[in-house]
């Protein structure tokens, strides 16, 4: 048999299962997806690169602009709760639940000026995805050796106030779609304390039950001015109450929620 032939009947017949089943549709889009990451990251580096000539967290606005654009290929519109919260022009600490790579597309609708990020070492050698995580400015951090680790983080308490950044962490440390919140691990607290950057800045994903349901919404600050590394245990708890009861609210059908609609990621119209 010819390979065309066999090649029609494969994507006839991938069509069909993603027809018929909702989770061969998500899988499809998530492979998407992560087509899209690795195109968009050879793309942008070399805009960055042309622009900025190197790593820099200016680098990240172009990469927002890139990922952006992924809703356009899923039809899908975003609407965010409280998104002002973040756009003070002072450094601080924000603090997100991770349940997948998906939450790449949410970070990039409302990440503020100035903002970095911190991942695994592991990604900054995933090819041109290290690559433009690199140019934007991502704190690598090694979780195999914690000495280094604390050292990034240190570094990284003194650049924060030096260079106005501010700092998105994911405290539950891995990705997470069991339905609920991991306990926090504490580093993004004692960076806050140590830092006296002022607050913590809660932002919350709902559960990803599809694509075509998902919210975003951005707590009130948690002042951290004043406090020492004895506070940080009272802090993570405060932080993770807070950031628990609005993911497990915000994660219910609008039907659960006593309401015909709501905020969240929708197909385009």
């Amino acid at each position: 048999m010819e390979l065309w032939p066999c090649l029609a009947a494969a994507l006839l017949l991938l069509l069909l299962l993603v027809q018929l089943s909702r989770a061969a549709e998500f899988y499809a889009k998530v492979a998407l997806y992560c087509a899209l990451c690795f195109a968009m990251s050879a793309v942008a580096s070399l805009v960055c690169l042309l622009r900025h000539g190197g790593r820099t967290v200016e680098n990240m606005s172009i990469i927002s602009w890139f990922v952006r654009s992924f809703k356009y290929f899923y039809g899908l519109r975003f609407k965010v709760r409280d998104q002002h919260r973040l756009q003070e022009a002072r450094p601080c600490v924000i603090v997100s639940n991770h349940q997948s790579i998906l939450d790449m597309m949410g970070l990039m609708e409302v990440l503020p000026e100035r903002c970095v990020q911190i991942a695994k070492r592991e990604l900054l050698f995933l090819g041109p995805v290290g690559l433009i995580m690199y140019l934007g400015g991502v704190f690598f951090i090694n979780r195999q050796r914690s000495s280094t680790a604390m050292t990034v983080m240190a570094d990284l308490g003194e650049r924060m106030v030096r260079e106005n950044l501010k700092v998105w962490i994911y405290p539950e440390g891995t990705r997470n779609d069991n339905g609920d919140l991991l306990p926090f691990k504490k580093g993004a607290f004692y960076l806050a304390v140590q830092a006296q950057v002022g607050a913590h800045r809660p932002v919350v994903y709902s559960s990803f039950s599809s694509f075509y349901k998902h919210k975003k919404e951005v707590l009130e600050a948690i002042p951290t001015s004043g406090l020492t590394e004895a506070d940080v245990p009272a802090l993570v708890d405060t932080c993770h109450r807070a950031m628990r009861t609005t993911f497990l609210h915000i994660s219910k059908t609008p039907q659960e929620n006593g309401a015909t609609a709501g905020p969240g990621v929708q197909p385009a119209q």
